[in-house]
């Protein structure tokens, strides 16, 4: 094993040379790639809609094609759907990753060709240990196991007529990995891509458990679980007493912050590694290059052009849109991307704010709505909005106002969402209320549902009934009466719902 961890080593330290090429010419490297998607998809019915032929410049570019979000995208992913194929890119698509938080439907399903998988998600795991191993020359994560923590595929097709199938992008990375990755991985991939949650959890732990796992990958929410149950089968008081050997996490999906206390008293090494990614259903798009900074890189030779819209610009009716070489330190941008999966000047709903521009370097920095986010339920205004209004009708109540945030994994709770709500009507059933709100909040969100099933990632909600007029307080009290100030109605941290909770 140790001549395998030598060997492994140095097979990933090769693509330290590209990686240090965009790294000091990005401007150079992002041109190349918006030509070379121009190019491949000049024949797509996008492609001869917008004149990419036609095309010589980033102007011309920035001039002939409009910015898209999954709304006015949607038309040309229902054709591709349907089985019709080279509609915005040439080679035939069979996947798209599944989504959630649009205003069109419970989920949105994002286009993943061949070359986004190899080029892109493949290429992003891959630099990911690249990194790791020339940061830490000493490792010996490839004496055993990776555990990855992965998502679940949906078992029919998109449409009859089509060929596609759905799931979320970890599931469709993972059920598309070459053979030889999979010797490196646990558990199986038939227990990985399980669906019922409860008896993956079950069945990953028992798998895993006598495993020589040196890594982890996944989502932090579903991660404590998996080990909170390992520690329950194995009888132990933390994970090192399992898997001695455990040196590194790699994590994303959610910020990590909230969760870190948690990982240190489920693991307590001083010598144990943490490295974010991001890794979007639309693409990968940064990583932890240093080891001592929380800063991502952002990778620029992925086959994803990216602009950036200001995030003061965000609602206006023409906003300013700017390529890398415009972007400023210290600033608020939405993300925009052309991808080597079929999306072309398509706004993600992500904001960044960038830390250097020599290299790249950045940090997420929200969504460009409210939201909550705090296990990767992807929870929108507009979801909560529509659920609300609907457990509201159910219970013959009347909401005037209300804000959410997260209640985090701590010693004496699980996780879940804490709501307060200011009623026009006293209401005769809190737990009424809060069941309907659940059920209906699942019915518009398919991965809060995912997170609630079962309990098992994300309890019951807790709502508390504010005395009328306490919303009104606290904006006086903040000097933000009238005008365009708002009660905001989903934070994913919890500053606001605690200085509401500190007038009661």
């Amino acid at each position: 094993m140790e001549v395998l961890n030598s060997f492994m080593t140095w097979i990933f330290k090769s693509r330290l040379g590209q990686i240090e090429k965009f790294k000091q010419e990005p401007h150079s490297v992002q041109q190349i790639t918006l030509f070379e998607l121009l190019e491949a998809a000049k024949g797509t019915e996008l492609g001869r809609a917008y004149r990419f032929d036609a095309i010589k410049s980033y102007a011309d570019f920035a001039a002939a094609v409009p910015i898209f979000d999954y709304e006015s995208f949607a038309p040309y992913l229902e054709k591709n759907i349907k089985g019709k194929q080279q509609v915005f890119w040439p080679s035939t698509i069979q996947w798209f990753a599944k989504s959630s938080g649009t205003t069109a439907g419970r989920s949105k399903y994002i286009p993943v060709s061949d070359e986004s998988l190899e080029e892109c998600h493949y290429k992003g795991g891959k630099d990911m240990v690249s990194l790791y191993v020339s940061n830490f020359p000493d490792t010996k994560v490839f004496t055993g196991k990776s555990l990855t923590v992965g998502g679940t595929l949906e078992k029919d097709l998109l449409h009859p007529k089509g060929i596609a199938r759905a799931g979320d992008v970890s599931a469709v990375i993972m059920h598309n990995l070459p053979i030889w990755a999979q010797f490196i991985r646990t558990p199986s991939l038939e227990t990985a891509l399980m669906s019922d949650w409860e008896a993956k959890i079950e069945r990953m732990a028992r798998e895993t458990m006598d495993e020589n796992v040196t890594s982890i990958a996944g989502v932090p929410t579903w991660t404590i679980v998996l080990l909170q149950r390992i520690l329950e089968l194995k009888k132990a008081s933390h994970i090192l007493e399992v898997w001695p050997n455990l040196e590194v996490f790699f994590h994303g999906a959610v910020a990590f912050g909230p969760y870190r206390n948690l990982f240190k008293e489920l693991i307590p090494s001083d010598k144990m590694r943490y490295m974010e990614t991001y890794n979007a259903s639309e693409g990968f798009f940064g990583m932890q290059d240093q080891p001592d900074s929380d800063e991502l890189l952002l990778l620029l030779d992925y086959g994803i052009f990216y602009e950036f819209i200001p995030t003061e610009d965000l609602e206006k009716e023409n906003p300013r849109v700017i390529s890398l070489e415009g972007v400023e330190v210290g600033k608020n941008y939405a993300l925009v991307i052309s991808t080597n999966g079929g999306l072309w000047r398509y706004k993600i709903g992500d904001t960044i704010k960038f830390t250097s521009t020599l290299p790249y370097r950045f940090r997420i920095s929200g969504r460009t709505k409210h939201f909550i986010n705090a296990f990767g339920e992807e929870v929108m205004v507009d979801n909560t909005d529509k659920a609300i209004a609907a457990a509201a009708a159910s219970t013959g109540l009347v909401v005037k106002d209300y804000t959410a945030a997260p209640i985090y994994f701590g010693d004496q709770n699980q996780g879940a969402h804490e709501w307060l709500i200011e009623f026009e009507n006293k209401p005769e059933s809190l737990t009424a209320f809060t069941i309907a709100l659940d059920e209906h909040l699942k019915l518009v969100n398919s991965d809060y549902e995912a997170k609630r099933y079962k309990d098992i990632a994300l309890g019951l909600p807790k709502v508390t009934a504010l005395p009328v007029g306490l919303f009104h307080t606290w904006l006086k009290n903040k000097g933000k009466l009238g005008g365009q100030h708002k009660v905001p109605r989903l934070s994913n941290d919890r500053r606001y719902i605690d200085e509401l909770l500190l007038l009661l």
